[in-house]
């Protein structure tokens, strides 16, 4: 429901005469569901969510907004409920449930028929990528494994990634338990094998957690080197060190640190890897909470992210590699900044950079760009 919550207040507000925010609380969430079950689930008869929905609004505290419910969710269904079908912004944001600002930046960056396609796919159900932990198995065995347990996978274009079929939830099998996978979308292993961490290095990875891309980079490794993984939080250092213990990884270093501050222990890294915060436009199909947050909320993150990435560049080699990389869409955010960077540091580089779009290359929206330190 949270991911259609524009349009499900479009509609209702055709049918209430009040302000949608002036709407009781309880009131207001259970029109929302039953309108969403109305518009959107096609198993669930039209009077069994209007009936269920009074029904709960009776047992509630606030029982006397029952007639109140029942006449909003009868209007509703007497109506035609037609949405603006326009390509301007407003009926895109009405169709695709999508803040306007989100839309217009879309538009800014990559034109109107990319976006409606970047819409599109917000709405959809993202798929589910396994990172085989070649530290354990291979794919092919893998998947056996998980055949077994009546979980079918199939390959993906990226080497020891496997996609789930079907809604399963993978995290409860035996195989997941015995650490032979994590999952990792397609993006993001992507961007691990560009910056192609070798065995024996030294890699910094600093803005690690939940941990996939760095428990990637040690298989990449072969468990042999030394990886220093990082985050703001202990409470996510945390979930670093369970995911490597469950993978039987044993060269990931994982500790708490601020990104955005010069760490003057760090020093001589042959590859970093700068995962930095961003708005996470990207992924907002996974997060649909995302879009409801106000652009304020991003006003510094440019600055924030090019802190990061100039703290980041101190700790690296002469020849070394940085990867930075987000899960957004916003070019400010991606080669806005890299642009930024490149043009304060002529010793680096750009070898590589691409931004990964759903519905061209069938996974979260993403960025990487690798620079290359050559003196």
């Amino acid at each position: 429901m949270l991911d259609r919550t524009i349009t499900l207040d479009y509609v209702l507000s055709k049918h209430i005469k009040t302000p949608i925010k002036k709407v009781q609380p309880i009131a207001l969430e259970v029109l929302r569901i039953a309108l969403y079950q109305i518009m959107f689930m096609d198993k669930i008869p039209d009077s069994a969510a209007v009936n269920e929905s009074v029904k709960i609004i009776k047992n509630s505290k606030q029982k006397h907004l029952s007639g109140f419910v029942n006449a909003v969710l009868r209007n509703i269904l007497r109506d035609e409920n037609k949405l603006p079908d326009g390509s301007d912004v407003f009926s895109l944001s009405i169709k695709y449930s999508c803040p306007e600002w989100i839309i217009e930046s879309f538009i800014n960056d990559y034109g109107i028929d990319n976006t409606v396609n970047l819409l599109e796919h917000s709405l959809m159900t993202p798929p589910v990528v396994l990172r085989v932990n070649t530290l354990k198995t291979d794919a092919d065995l893998l998947a056996q494994k998980l055949s077994d347990e009546g979980i079918n996978v199939k390959s993906v274009n990226i080497d020891n990634a496997l996609q789930v079929v079907g809604g399963i939830d993978v995290t409860k099998s035996n195989a997941y338990n015995q650490g032979l996978f994590h999952i990792q979308d397609t993006a993001s292993q992507t961007a691990v094998k560009t910056l192609s961490p070798l065995k024996n290095e030294d890699v910094l990875d600093i803005c690690a957690a939940p941990g996939g891309k760095t428990f990637t980079m040690a298989q990449y490794m072969e468990n042999t080197g030394k990886i220093i993984a990082c985050d703001l939080y202990q409470t996510r250092v945390e979930l670093v060190n369970k995911g490597a213990k469950r993978l039987g990884i044993e060269i990931i270093n994982a500790l708490q640190n601020d990104a955005t501050v010069k760490n003057d222990t760090f020093i001589d890294f042959d590859a970093i890897l700068c995962d930095v915060p961003c708005s996470g436009l990207g992924v907002i199909r996974r997060k649909p909470e995302i879009k409801y947050k106000d652009i304020s909320e991003y006003s510094d993150i440019t600055l924030i992210q090019s802190k990061i990435l100039k703290n980041a560049a101190s700790y690296l080699k002469g020849s070394g590699r940085i990867l930075y990389s987000t899960c957004t869409l916003r070019k400010c955010e991606n080669e806005g900044v890299i642009q930024g960077f490149l043009d304060k540091h002529p010793q680096y580089e750009l070898k590589y950079q691409h931004t990964f779009m759903p519905h061209i290359d069938g996974t979260d929206g993403f960025y990487c760009a690798l620079l290359q330190k050559s003196r």
